[in-house]
């Protein structure tokens, strides 16, 4: 299966593409990354080097590979962190293009706003073009609790409240939510959330909570499960598979105490995930 995934790049770390295409490697999928920024590091640290990528140059790469006559062997389109809000239309095109050819290929679209501890981190231009340009137009997305609810506009403290945007967002156009990061009131505080939602059916998995955060670690769980679904449309399974490699790379990275995703350590969570984890069908 083949994956064209278009987002960020970094050298030094695991963010964007520098998260996605190793973990998707080692579970076997062939991925053809697209780079949106060429950055030196991610932005968490507060300086970094490198250009955004114009939007131009993108569509340049996808018409390069059009010329291979490539597009029909395009299984999913992956997106992630936009960089420039130009960035934004060149992704809808290229999804266009594609699925013309295509029209069984999945886009699935992490929509990266911010979270609910650090707030929305990206340009006040991109939330909108997310929302009303790029999401309509997905299979498939993946926000956090906290984008789930800049998406929709609606609270998602509680799970009725969460589910209640899921299916709000679906209305929007995607088929398939998978919500990161949930917490409710009823939650233990030693363990944390992902909410799968397929068209009527939804699932629930619980990983216990690490008292950490690393950039980097939802855009592992977005290819992940696009992965995964792509290959087998089945949420419950593609959320397992998901949930049990994503909490393996955070428990090393965890023991380790380092500053940055453990994923080369953990490559064979991604090629033989443990399915520690088991879903819960809630509707």
């Amino acid at each position: 299966m083949n994956i064209l995934s278009i987002q960020s790049h970094v050298t030094y770390g695991h963010v964007g593409n520098s998260a996605a295409v190793f973990p998707l490697q080692r579970a076997g999928f062939e991925v053809w990354p697209v780079h949106t920024v060429n950055f030196s590091n991610h932005t968490g640290y507060g300086d970094w080097g490198g250009p955004l990528i114009p939007a131009d140059q993108v569509t340049d790469i996808i018409d390069g590979i059009e010329r291979r006559e490539a597009f029909g062997q395009v299984d999913a389109i992956l997106s992630g962190y936009q960089g420039g809000p130009d960035i934004a239309g060149a992704i809808v095109d290229a999804v266009h293009r594609i699925k013309r050819v295509n029209p069984q290929a999945l886009y699935a679209c992490d929509p990266v706003m911010g979270n609910e501890k650090s707030g929305c981190f990206v340009s006040d231009e991109i939330p909108p073009l997310l929302r009303d340009k790029v999401v309509p137009v997905a299979d498939i997305i993946v926000p956090n609790q906290f984008e789930l609810g800049y998406l929709t506009g609606m609270e998602t403290g509680t799970l009725e409240q969460t589910m209640a945007a899921v299916r709000a967002a679906q209305d929007i156009g995607p088929r398939v939510v998978l919500v990161t990061s949930v917490r409710r009131p009823e939650t233990p505080a030693d363990t944390i959330e992902m909410l799968a939602v397929d068209g009527d059916k939804a699932y629930l998995v619980s990983t216990p909570y690490l008292p950490f955060k690393r950039n980097g670690s939802g855009d592992v769980t977005a290819a992940l499960f696009t992965g995964h679904y792509t290959a087998t449309h089945d949420a419950k399974d593609a959320l397992e598979r998901t949930a049990s490699s994503v909490y393996d790379v955070l428990h090393n990275t965890y023991e380790a105490e380092t500053h940055e995703l453990q994923l080369i350590q953990s490559q064979d969570a991604f090629a033989q995930p443990r399915m520690q984890f088991t879903a819960e069908e809630i509707a």
